[in-house]
């Protein structure tokens, strides 16, 4: 009789010390699952995603059939198959974070701003041939890629309109990811001065088309804000857009010979410069009076100087000359690309497509001071458009070298 209260002791200190174990199992599942939790909403459109943890079985969970020889967890008792975050395979983390599925439902619209932003890049090298004398192969290298790129996206989103159109649907009614299809029609214009260089009726047409369907989406996305009822956190940069899509309309229009292209530039430049302003005031309220934007949405912040300096190039476009009122309009935009590179860059913010929101106003820029320094002619404004065209060629370079790195280990399309 001693001998089994014994050995009945033993077997209840054995089950006592297992279900302390497996009581921190349960005690480290809400942390576990708190990291599989569905995205946020601005999370989800900017296709940022944590890295999955590692999960580490502790050794009193395993049981010889897993080839380690240990002590295998006894029976559940009932009670604890009641709790919320019992270790069933449903809660397990190994099931709850599977591996995600690269698909092309997943293509985010907001890629469409690398085509901006090598489109621009192509234009500021051009620019530097006569400033710094620089071979005019390079911006025609990038122009070259710009085309690309754009094939490759629209071909995928195309594919992503047939097979998903309810994912576009989505993601075009989105108060914020709707804005971003300003970016293809900002591409297709942009892509018309790139091409218009080596085939003048080519870029002619481009260029045509991408005015009926910038003028078409701008009223549309802006048109819905009439409806009202707008939440104040929707109220982001990526507004800006839409605006600045038509004043890139006179931006690769000044040099279009068709007789009625001077009054579409015309008409495009105020609808553009109205709506920015507009846009702009209402964004620089919210900045100030509500929340701060999600960290995923800080690299947006840059588009905020995009207004004033797309607006100096299409000014000097539709005007043929630099003022004061452009030279104005140059120097504002490098005000707020100092202010707000300080927010953007001084801490990390993972990678994101939304990456690329940096490209192109850094891009228009660098075309406009490369156009302001070939007007005033001073050594220091050539040395700051030169610094301009050196960092806007680094972060291209970093933001495609990533968005492949993300293309090619199959997270840039994951769900």
């Amino acid at each position: 009789m001693l001998l089994e209260s014994h050995g009945a002791a033993a077997v209840r200190r054995k089950f006592q010390y297992n279900a302390r174990s497996l009581g921190r199992n349960y005690r480290a599942a809400p942390r576990l699952a708190a990291s599989a939790v569905p995205l946020s909403e601005f999370d989800a459109y900017i296709h940022y995603r944590p890295k999955p943890r590692k999960t580490i079985i502790p050794f009193t969970s395993r049981s010889p059939a897993d080839g380690i020889g240990g002590p295998s967890i006894p029976p559940v008792p009932s009670g604890l198959t009641d709790k919320p975050y019992a270790m069933t395979p449903a809660t397990h983390p190994a099931t709850a974070l599977p591996m995600p599925r690269s698909s092309v439902k997943h293509l985010p619209v907001n890629l469409f701003a690398a085509v901006m932003g090598l489109s621009g890049l192509s234009m500021a090298w051009r620019g530097a041939v006569t400033a710094f004398g620089a071979n005019p192969a390079v911006g025609d290298a990038i122009g070259v890629v710009a085309v690309l790129a754009f094939v490759a996206l629209a071909a995928g989103y195309l594919a992503k309109w047939k097979r998903y159109p309810e994912a576009v649907r989505a993601e075009f009614s989105h108060p914020v990811a709707g804005n971003f299809f300003g970016t293809v029609a900002i591409a297709i214009l942009l892509l018309s001065s790139v091409v218009g260089v080596h085939h003048a009726g080519l870029g002619q047409a481009i260029w045509t088309v991408g005015t009926v369907i910038t003028v078409a989406l701008t009223f549309l996305i802006a048109g819905r804000l009439f409806r009202g009822r707008t939440e104040p956190a929707n109220v982001v940069p990526a507004w800006l857009i839409p605006g600045v899509a038509t004043l890139d309309i006179a931006v690769a229009g000044g040099t279009m010979p068709m007789a009625w292209a001077h009054e579409v530039n015309l008409f495009a430049s105020a609808v553009g410069t109205v709506i920015a302003l507009v846009f702009f005031t209402m964004i620089f309220s919210r900045l100030v009076h509500q929340d701060p934007l999600p960290s995923g949405m800080v690299p947006s912040l840059i588009i905020l100087m995009a207004p004033f300096e797309v607006g100096f190039l299409a000014y000097v476009n539709v005007t043929g000359h630099v003022d004061l009122f452009a030279g104005m309009l140059f120097y504002f935009g490098l005000f707020l690309f100092l202010l707000l590179s300080w927010r953007v860059f001084r801490r990390p913010v993972p990678f994101a497509p939304s990456w690329w929101a940096i490209s192109f106003p850094m891009a228009a820029l660098a075309n406009a001071a490369l156009k302001y320094a070939d007007h005033v002619q001073a050594g220091v404004l050539y040395w700051l458009a030169g610094l301009m065209l050196l960092a806007l060629t680094v972060a291209i370079a970093v933001l495609s070298v990533r968005t492949l790195h993300g293309l090619f280990t199959h997270r840039l399309l994951a769900g």
